[in-house]
């Protein structure tokens, strides 16, 4: 699919080849963005949750009442989870949420979101995330003659650094390296925006062979070892030692 480049000021900057693989799919499966952010989200979960068990409170542990003789049930120490001010019973203890979720997938849901963006006409493509002076006005001003209110900007290999100071002081946007391009952050923002270098990593990105498809390859292409004849086999291990 191809799709206009626009430059920060509002001019045209010719146009760009997008790879339909990546930005044409036209069935978006919400399930698989869903499962790919609910990994994101559990993964960023601090699980510092915490309560305090018997052995942990504060309390005497001094039996409360004597065995017998009080019509009461038999009960030992206050610090059990019945009474005000004991333990908790079966509460959260500090743990991971993470959970694993195959890199196919993962790499399935991030094209789907880029084709989500595409699909409803919020894919914007500039020709470069630079500014000569680090103004938060100008680049809020350039921003709105391109209709950006809320947007994720992908700025490339590496986000210089003018423009990183004028844009992290405006709110609904945020401005990632292409090695930040993620599932969560493309879906919470309208406005997805990338540069002429990030189209080209991400293309790189999908295109690069697995490693152990290279290992195959090379192992597949290197020449077969000839094998000795069965006679002369035979022979060497006849041999005394």
């Amino acid at each position: 699919m191809k799709i206009n480049v626009l430059k920060l000021s509002g001019g045209a900057g010719g146009s760009l080849d997008l790879p339909d693989e990546i930005f044409g799919i036209s069935d978006i499966r919400g399930d698989i963005l869903q499962r790919c952010v609910t990994w994101q989200l559990a993964k960023r979960r601090a699980g510092t949750h915490k309560i305090q068990v018997r052995n942990e409170v504060s309390r005497t542990g001094k039996k409360m009442y004597k065995q017998k003789g009080t019509g009461g049930a038999r009960h030992g120490s206050r610090r059990a989870a019945q009474f005000v001010g004991g333990a908790k019973a079966h509460g959260p203890v500090v743990r991971s949420h993470a959970f694993d979720l195959p890199k196919k997938l993962r790499a399935l849901a991030l094209r789907h979101a880029l084709s989500s963006k595409a699909k409803a006409g919020t894919l914007v493509v500039i020709e470069d995330a630079s500014l000569k002076d680090a103004k938060t006005a100008a680049l809020r001003g350039q921003f709105a003659s391109l209709g950006l209110k809320n947007a994720l900007v992908i700025a490339g290999p590496a986000v210089e650094l003018n423009f990183r100071l004028a844009a992290r002081n405006i709110p609904n946007v945020d401005v990632l390296p292409d090695a930040g391009l993620n599932v969560y952050d493309v879906l919470r923002r309208e406005t997805l925006v990338l540069t002429r270098a990030a189209v080209m990593a991400i293309e790189a990105r999908f295109k690069a062979p697995h490693p152990k498809t290279e290992s195959a390859e090379a192992s597949a292409t290197k020449p077969a070892r000839a094998k000795a004849p069965a006679r002369a086999r035979a022979a060497k291990v006849r041999e005394p030692a």
